[in-house]
């Protein structure tokens, strides 16, 4: 389950060891811990790393296809995260240091900066082949973070983009050694720790507003 640790004015909030996937305990313990960053006052930023193989797999599939019941409240809180990401009031640094699938993607792009790992691991939105299309609020995050050639071919053919690839095309800001993954991330953090607070919230607010509103918007939560 994820754990939130603080290295003097940077939250870490690493999301666990295995798939990581958005089982609804998960989310809620992530949910937890952005309040604990949130209500924190003075200069702030957040890293949101993960140990091993994975940062993060994406959606919880095997629960979501035994509680049918729960897609739409499911799929609610999926989004709500994302939203939540996008608009924290500090800068947010994700470190990739394994693979990182779908929603866990998604996740990774509500965040301002990106570090990945260069050797290994990759990036990739497999909707394309596995038959789940984008919801309008997905859709609508991934084209405001990517440009658009690499949107496009990044949700079209579900290509898998290992670390300098990827920032070859700019879907993240650095593809760095395995070691340095997350204390690059932790770097780039600790140097924007001042811009925390309402102005910051306000500017991704309005940044971003038809994005949130696209997440936001409960009509539009199914396939």
């Amino acid at each position: 389950m994820p754990t939130l640790d603080r290295q003097d004015n940077v939250f870490v909030l690493d999301l666990g060891d295995g798939e990581n996937r958005f089982h609804p305990d998960w989310i809620a313990a992530v949910d937890a811990a952005l309040d604990e960053v949130e209500k924190a006052e003075g200069p702030r930023a957040l890293v949101t790393a993960a140990t091993g193989k994975f940062f993060s797999n994406g959606l919880d599939l095997e629960w979501l296809g035994s509680h049918g019941d729960q897609r739409r409240s499911y799929r609610r809180s999926v989004h709500e995260l994302f939203a939540r990401a996008l608009s924290l009031p500090m800068i947010t640094v994700a470190a990739l240091q394994g693979h990182t699938f779908a929603a866990g993607a998604m996740l990774s792009l509500a965040h301002d900066f990106r570090v990945m790992r260069a050797d290994r691991g990759f990036f990739c939105l497999p909707e394309a082949d596995i038959g789940i299309p984008f919801t309008p609020g997905m859709a609508a995050l991934i084209r405001s973070r990517l440009s658009p050639q690499t949107a496009h071919e990044a949700m079209v053919t579900a290509r898998r983009y290992g670390g300098s690839d990827a920032a070859a095309v700019g879907i993240v800001d650095r593809a760095v050694d395995q070691e340095a993954v997350r204390s690059t991330a932790v770097e780039i953090a600790e140097a924007q720790t001042s811009k925390a607070g309402d102005t910051l919230g306000t500017i991704k607010a309005r940044a971003y507003a038809s994005v949130l509103a696209a997440l936001r918007d409960t009509a539009n939560l199914l396939d």
